[in-house]
Parts: structure tokens; sequence; C-alpha cells
């Protein structure tokens, strides 16, 4: 059973305001820091691909997210392409995909463990995009997680960044019951694997906060994955832990809560690569 459009759509709309006038904050102070002594990035033929599946009332506002992160991506010279409801249908989506370097997606998330059935990887930990061209904001169809390792194949030393979703960082739906910790690893590692499997090495989800702090950090710096997941300025640390994935072997995972049951942010993959290796791929 697909995840009622409503759902996701209240997880990422309905924000913690304390958490979001303080994270813009330190946003401001820490981006206007690091960008004194940027490092040259290496972006002459790096390939950002900004997907925004349809989201009902929210499309409009993920649409405006969406379109800050290709212009940033654009300012550090990258070859940035755009695809957004009503229009993002999965055949444009896969195409656009391969070979991207840098994959971003905003919209509906269909997680597992949930309330909605058992585990199904066509439509599961994938992508909610819309059934068809043309036809509004409201018609979802979940593009699960084998059709992600089946079809999409992006660069080597690829990175994913799955913003506003539900279930892709551990969270739960706006207004359900928190998980507990054994359920959001399990729903964060689902999350993860078949981006994985589709050649990225590190995906990253932000629940409700911007993800304008890893495209600087793969652009900007020469930073580690881990290293750039603790320079975002929601970063907590007070409940963070890592953990070996178990549906990628190999692979480390990284949720830093804000507070108990509050999982609104994971990183996933070889922690230790480096955004001189993204770019240079």
């Amino acid at each position: 059973m697909a995840v009622p459009q409503r759902g996701a759509q209240r997880a990422s709309s309905n924000r913690p305001i304390r958490l979001t006038v303080l994270g813009l904050a330190l946003a401001l102070v820490a981006l206007g820091g690091m960008a004194a002594n940027p490092t040259p990035a290496a972006a002459a033929g790096m390939k950002v691909v900004v997907v925004v599946g349809p989201a009902g009332s929210s499309t409009s506002k993920y649409i405006t997210s969406a379109r800050r992160y290709a212009s940033q991506a654009r300012s550090y010279g990258a070859n940035v392409v755009e695809i957004y409801s009503p229009n993002a249908t999965w055949t444009k989506v896969k195409s656009a995909a391969r070979g991207a370097n840098v994959l971003i997606y905003l919209g509906h998330g269909n997680g597992y463990p949930s309330p909605y059935g058992p585990f199904s990887a066509l439509s599961k930990d994938g992508l909610g995009l819309n059934a068809s061209a043309g036809h509004g904001h409201y018609n979802v169809k979940y593009w699960g997680e084998s059709y992600i390792r089946t079809d999409i194949n992006l660069a080597s030393n690829a990175v994913v960044i799955l913003n506003r979703l539900c279930y892709a960082s551990g969270n739960s739906e706006w207004g359900a019951r928190n998980p507990t910790k054994s359920v959001a690893i399990k729903r964060a590692d689902n999350f993860a694997a078949g981006f994985l499997r589709a050649n990225a090495r590190a995906v990253f989800a932000e629940g409700i906060n911007s993800a304008s702090y890893v495209l600087y950090g793969i652009f900007k710096t020469k930073r580690t994955m881990a290293e750039i997941f603790k320079s975002a300025a929601s970063y907590s640390g007070t409940y963070d832990f890592r953990f070996d994935s178990v549906r990628t072997p190999g692979s480390t995972a990284w949720l830093d809560p804000y507070a108990p049951s509050r999982y609104y942010r994971s990183v996933i993959g070889e922690l230790s690569l480096s955004a001189t290796a993204v770019r240079g791929s």
C-alpha cells in the first residue's frame, strides 16, 4: 500500500519552529565563515540532477528549495538538470540520473518498516514520481529499490541527497508515533540500499532542514562525507550514533537525532570518501 500523500506532506511542512530558526541562523554564520577561503572545486563536467516528485500542496515549496539547490550547484560550475512535478516521470528521471555525480530528490517517501503492509522492493525505498506527465501534483507512483538498483547507474563516487522525505532518515510521518531506535535504523538502512547499489558511495537524508551544506562540502572543500555530515548547522551530536549497514555490507551509517526518537538526519555509505574523490570521478 502506498503512503498517503498527506503523510509525507505533513512530515516536511510542519518542522519545529525553534529548530528551523536556529538552523538558518547557524547556516548563515557557517557558510559566511567557510566562504572566506573556499577550496577551488574541479566542477567542470560534474553532473547534478535535481528532482521534485508530486507532493500535493507542498510541491511548490519543494520546487522553490530545489531551484535553490540547482542555482547553488551551477554557481560552482556544475551541469545541472532539473525535473519537477507535474512532469517528473520515471522515464525522464531514470534517463537524466544515469551518470549523475549528485542526485537530489525532494518528495514523498515510502519506506520500510511502515504501517503500510509488507516490504516490497517494487514500491519501497525509492522515488515517488508522477504516474503520468502533466496531471498535477497528486498522481504519485512509487518506484522502489529494485527499480533504482536496476535502471539507474550513477557516476562512480556519486552522492545522493534525499530531502524532506518521510522514512529516509529513520523518521516517521508527521503526526505519527516517533520510531524506536531499532525501527529508525532499519528505515534509514533500507532507504539507502537501492541507491548504494546504483553506484552511489554516500546517501544523505535531511528530513526537515536544508541540504545546501552537502553541496558546499562536495564542491568547495576536501572534507570526507563524515566531515560534511558533521558540518551541518543542524548537527547535534548529543544523541548521534553509528552502525554497520546490514543491507549494504561494508557501508557505515551515522544517525544524528536532535532529541530522543527524532530521527531527521542520516548519512550512509563510505564515510571516509572525500569530496575530492567525488569531484575527481
